[in-house]
């Protein structure tokens, strides 16, 4: 069967991370500016305050996880009121140690590892059309490893670590849609996958993305009438059945095309279209551009 989370991950393709380990002590606040990719925050000692804009202040503790999946202008402090120090976050690369804040002598009162992922296919915005603007993290042994493992591996920076760092990224993406709650997830596949009779038809769908799929088709795979799983399907996930098996198709092709290894008929083909013109047809809606002017312009590159 599919497994629609690992899909989209595997069609992310995280490459790396970038982080700097961020403490404070004392009276301390910093204030970064929207970023607009994702970004995160591991609390790996003590608490802090995360303020992020249009949302309530969140008390964060070691082992919290914070994804944003778009990053918009945020606050992060001690618990005394302090004057933040603004930080552009387009201007502090990864890798520069530890960024202390506050009083710099003595033991931190906070430590965290905050940075942003890096995707291959820059398809950034396919995660924050899964995910509500701040994804909070608390409780779950499975991610305190991970945090662990990812501050470890980023600390000793041991060859391989690239490698490690991305494998490790790709499972903490995985656990923060897991913990996501389909009611607090915006419409979408998270959602659609809080159903548990939706589920099913993105299962099936998801397993092969090829099949000639109909609506009655992935109703009787939810055990639902045509009527009330379109009605379903469409309040859950936020687009009809075949506007979203459209759409993921053409994530899919577009995945292929900008790897630079099929043909636009093999493609067409992989995605469940038997012509081709039938294809570059749809994808130059959906797209567009043809296929074949997709691919000369962006194969290999990783561009979108």
């Amino acid at each position: 069967m599919g497994d629609p989370l690992s899909d989209v991950v595997q069609l992310l393709r995280p490459r790396s991370v970038f982080a700097n380990v961020i403490s404070g002590k004392g009276a301390w606040a910093v204030r970064y500016a929207d970023y607009g990719l994702p970004g995160f925050c591991i609390v790996l000692e003590g608490s802090a305050l995360l303020t992020v804009d249009g949302h309530a202040a969140i008390t964060l503790g070691a082992g919290d996880f914070v994804l944003l999946p778009t990053t918009p202008p945020f606050t992060l402090s001690g618990f005394a009121p302090a004057p933040p120090v603004f930080i552009d976050p387009d201007l502090v690369p990864g890798g520069r140690g530890e960024l202390r804040h506050g009083e710099q002598d003595g033991p931190a009162d906070m430590r965290s590892l905050g940075g942003a992922f890096l995707f291959d296919t820059k398809q950034a915005g396919l995660l924050a059309s899964l995910l509500p603007t701040v994804v909070h993290v608390r409780g779950s042994q499975r991610l305190m490893q991970l945090v662990q493992m990812v501050g470890e591996e980023y600390d000793a920076q041991q060859p391989g670590s690239d490698y490690l760092l991305s494998r490790l990224v790709e499972m903490l993406l995985v656990e923060a849609m897991r913990w996501t709650s389909a009611v607090d997830a915006p419409p979408g596949l998270l959602r659609g996958l809080g159903d548990e009779r939706v589920a099913k038809a993105l299962t099936r769908l998801h397993a092969d993305i090829a099949h000639p799929w109909t609506v009655a088709a992935l109703a009787d795979a939810a055990a639902l009438s045509r009527s009330t799983f379109f009605e379903r399907f469409t309040r859950a996930v936020g687009v009809a059945p075949m506007e979203y098996l459209l759409a993921w198709r053409m994530e899919i092709a577009k995945d292929l095309l900008r790897q630079g290894d099929m043909t636009v008929a093999e493609v067409a083909e992989r995605v469940g279209y038997g012509s081709t013109s039938t294809f570059s047809v749809a994808f130059s809606r959906s797209v567009g551009e043809p296929p074949s002017r997709y691919a000369n312009d962006r194969a290999g590159s990783g561009r979108r």
